[in-house]
Parts: structure tokens; sequence; C-alpha cells
């Protein structure tokens, strides 16, 4: 069975590239938002389509909820991104990524025939960058690296 710490130096340097880059993306964007004070989610939320649309729209229509869900976007970014960056509790960073990008992707699915006022980079068919992003975030958290190259390292090594 292979133990967290079995990567070959190449293995381990992709993945931990590959979570630092991640890491920035969230962090950057949590951050713009942070600095933006007009920034809110209400032109993405109400632009939702798809199976779940209703909800996103109703977080949308609750200025209450907004604010929470606001709140909850922005330093989840931010706090995603700097424990993936610095290897810090990376396997909650990683699960809480999949979580907010799980619900990017039900707002915004890749579906033919689905326009979205918000412009796009492509033409996707189920698969779109949200999707691409939570599927290596669960590499990430399946071979972790931080225990080896992060502050994991600090907080989880035994001996």
């Amino acid at each position: 069975m292979m133990k967290d710490t079995d990567f070959s130096k190449w293995q381990l340097w992709s993945l931990v590239i590959l979570r630092v880059a991640i890491g920035w993306h969230f962090l950057y964007e949590g951050i713009v938002k942070l600095l933006n004070p007009n920034w809110s989610s209400l032109g993405y939320l109400m632009d939702s389509k798809g199976l779940f649309a209703g909800v996103f729209h109703s977080i949308a229509g609750n200025p209450a909820l907004l604010n929470v869900m606001d709140f909850i976007n922005m330093w989840g970014l931010i706090l995603i991104g700097a424990g993936l960056i610095v290897g810090l509790f990376s396997r909650i960073a990683s699960i809480a990524g999949i979580v907010l990008l799980a619900f990017y992707y039900l707002s915004h699915p890749a579906i033919i025939g689905v326009n979205f006022a918000m412009p796009t980079e492509g033409s996707y068919l189920w698969v779109n960058k949200n999707l691409i992003e939570l599927l290596t975030l669960w590499v990430i958290m399946l071979f972790p690296t931080s225990k080896i190259l992060g502050m994991d390292r600090f907080l989880f090594n035994k001996k």
C-alpha cells in the first residue's frame, strides 16, 4: 500500500506545483472580491441556469442570505487558497474547494444550449474549468504533498 510519502521527486514537485497554482487561483479570486467594495455574487446567482437555478435565485432574492453567501464565498476562497499555497490543512482546504467548485458548477452547468449573461471562455459540454479544477483538487486530496512540503509537515509529523 502506498503511503502519503511514496512519491518520486517528479511526482512530488508536480503535485506541489499544482496545489500551489490552484491555491493562488483561489487566493487571488478571494482578494479581488475583498478589495472591491461593490462586489456581490448577486449577478452570478441570478444568471444561474439548470436544475438548481431556483435554489441560487432564492439565495440571490434574500438580502441577508446573500450577504452571508458573499462572506463565505470571499473568505472561503482566501482561506482555501492560503491553505493550499502554504500546505496548511491542505486536505480540508481541498475538500472545501471541491464543495465551493461544485456549487459554481451546479449554478452554471456546462450544458449545450444554455447561454449565460456572463461571458465564458468557450463552448463547453459537461466539462468546464470549474469541473476540471474540482477534479484536480480531488487528486490533490487523494495524494497529499503538504505533509512533505508544507506546513502540515510540522503539524502532523509524528517523529
